[in-house]
């Protein structure tokens, strides 16, 4: 792919063009609707049939193509120092790689050095940042040490710089890891910012323990660092987790799921919590397994190395995928912190030297289609919801994010879902000459990626401009989490947050109104779906369906004759499937 990585080569007038989307089938969270999609000056200004459209617009027709949210990667770590070493994607690299797959929106982290003033750390990051993102982007921030002034900083930041969720440390003894008085002050506070405290959940002091014990046997390859921190302390460390939160009546995000074991422990816990808790895993852990950290290669193996780390169990991909259909887990981020071949030998003869980190937020989107769509495990509309609108809700971005609705932000994918391509670091956009994914080979990836009105994934080629995306402020006090409910009107529109410039829910601004029609099964024979997906996730294929693995994935000629209705709309009501269709 030709890539354009200066403002020179973007003709920064047609930022304000007019785009008319037509012909596809939008897929949001709650339904697939037969409908076009007009932007304008970087916003969704119409989405039905038969619009009204002024001259002088471009046309991109989607037919047979799916248009769906931009994805929000709520995981990245870009310009990140740690262990000694430097991510290899910075915020131009990383996010231009974000775009390429479909990507418009990233979060990520700031982590303070132990000692290090928080406003001072985010002032950095944002230095960092600024200039250099291709998309829109926003900012957690890390905890890593316990006093008053920190506290005082968590307030400041909320009140004055639009973060709204707090990451903390179980693990990474001496450096990052709090003790679990400091998690209670930390979720005591963010549930009184309400804010959203996140954990990346490993029992710190058991790793540090094994890892004398293996290095002491002389165990140093990259295998001893999965053998130090198995499922059993992931598993702890996230009841624990919840444990704190329900006893601080906070919400609780935990980042990086990444066994079946943790996700068992996290099922268990919502039983009993009084808070939501969301779960997050990763594409690494959906397309790829730790049986590579045995591979006699160190280069290979040292490339997988992240924590919590991948599970030699080969159904753990399988399970993780049922866990995000199903909703025991709510989105996929990618966690993505590359380092250079030269940086991962720092631990050639000790494992603990490895940097932590793999890539992922280009493949995210691809490898979660063809692990969990293409086989039938999750329809499109729950892969919107795990890929961007649960992200959106949860960090209070929508529904300015994460969905394609009037007045929404143009952050839009084209997706083919017959476009195969294998997965390669010769062809990817990372900074790294090494991908987790290598030689995987995918059906579904995006033909167009369109960030605020402006198409920069244009027809494969890649046009993205250094600085032209924006720092997104997260407001606190999400409905999602502090509400109990979904951000929902009574009617399951969109409700709107009282800072989105257009205040209306409506889908078509055409003059016309929608026309709600329950589609028979065989006219979305081509999607091979039977509807969508409910809130809850529910699995896509029963027994005896066909597998979509084998499928062409077309737009069904049924349904492509409908165009002369005003718009279709297939949609999951609030509180479920209706019998009518479902």
């Amino acid at each position: 792919m030709a890539v354009v990585n200066s403002l020179s080569g973007i003709n920064i007038k047609s930022s304000q063009n007019r785009l008319l989307i037509k012909n596809g089938q939008v897929v949001n969270f709650d339904g697939i609707e037969e409908a076009d999609v007009y932007i304008e000056d970087g916003i969704i200004k119409q989405v039905g049939r038969n619009l009204i459209i002024p001259g002088g617009t471009r046309t991109i027709d989607a037919t047979r193509k799916l248009v769906m949210p931009g994805g929000i990667d709520p995981h990245t770590h870009f310009e990140l120092e740690m262990m000694g070493a430097k991510t290899a994607d910075d915020f131009y690299k990383g996010t231009r790689a974000a775009v390429a797959g479909g990507t418009t929106t990233v979060i990520d982290f700031v982590l303070p050095n132990k000692g290090q003033s928080l406003i001072e750390a985010y002032n950095n990051w944002r230095e960092k940042a600024d200039n250099k993102v291709c998309c829109d982007y926003g900012l957690h921030v890390g905890v890593t040490w316990w006093s008053p002034s920190v506290k005082k900083e968590m307030q400041q930041l909320v009140a004055e710089h639009g973060v709204n969720s707090f990451k903390v440390f179980m693990a990474y003894k001496d450096t990052w890891m709090l003790d679990d008085y400091e998690l209670c002050q930390v979720f005591e506070t963010c549930a009184e910012l309400k804010a959203l405290p996140q954990v990346h959940a490993e029992n710190g002091h058991i790793i540090a323990r094994n890892t004398e014990k293996l290095l002491a046997a002389g165990v140093t390859t990259p295998e001893g660092h999965e053998l130090s921190r198995d499922e059993e302390v992931e598993a702890e460390a996230v009841n624990r987790a919840c444990v704190i939160a329900n006893q601080m009546n906070a919400p609780l995000y935990i980042v990086h799921m990444m066994s079946k074991s943790a996700v068992d422990a996290l099922r268990n816990a919502r039983l009993r919590q009084r808070r939501a808790i969301i779960g997050e895993t990763l594409a690494a852990t959906v397309g790829t397994d730790g049986m590579h950290y045995t591979n006699a290669c160190f280069r290979h193996a040292a490339a997988h190395v992240l924590s919590p780390p991948l599970r030699p169990d080969p159904d753990t991909p399988e399970a993780i995928i049922k866990a995000l259909a199903e909703d025991d887990l709510q989105l996929i981020g990618s966690d993505n912190c590359t380092f250079t071949e030269k940086d991962k030998e720092k631990g050639k003869d000790d494992f603990t030297k490895i940097p932590n980190g793999v890539n992922g937020v280009e493949d995210r989107m691809a490898i979660l289609w063809q692990k969990a769509v293409n086989t039938g495990m999750m329809d499109p509309c729950r892969f919107v919801a795990v890929t961007s609108a649960t992200a959106a809700r949860v960090f209070n971005l929508w529904p300015a994010k994460g969905c394609v609705a009037v007045g929404s932000d143009a952050d839009v994918v084209v997706w083919d879902p017959q476009l195969e391509r294998t997965i390669s670091a010769a062809a990817h956009h990372h900074a790294t000459d090494f991908n987790i994914f290598e030689g995987t080979r995918v059906v579904g990836s995006p033909q167009y990626v369109i960030v605020n009105g402006r198409v920069c994934l244009d027809d494969g080629e890649l046009r993205v401009a250094e600085g032209l995306g924006k720092f997104l402020p997260t407001p606190a006090n999400c409905p999602y989490l502090y509400d109990g409910k979904p951000p929902l009107s009574p009617q399951g529109s969109p409700r709107y947050a009282s800072e989105s410039p257009q205040n209306s829910p409506a889908r078509v601004t055409n003059g016309n109104t929608p026309t709600e029609l329950h589609l028979v099964n065989k006219q979305l024979d081509g999607l091979s779906v039977s509807g969508c997906s409910t809130p809850t996730g529910r699995k896509m294929r029963e027994p005896g369906q066909r597998n979509l693995q084998n499928s062409t994935f077309s737009i069904s000629k049924e349904v492509e004759g409908l165009d002369t209705k005003t718009s279709v709309r297939v949609r999951n009501p609030p509180g479920g499937k209706s019998s009518g269709l479902w």
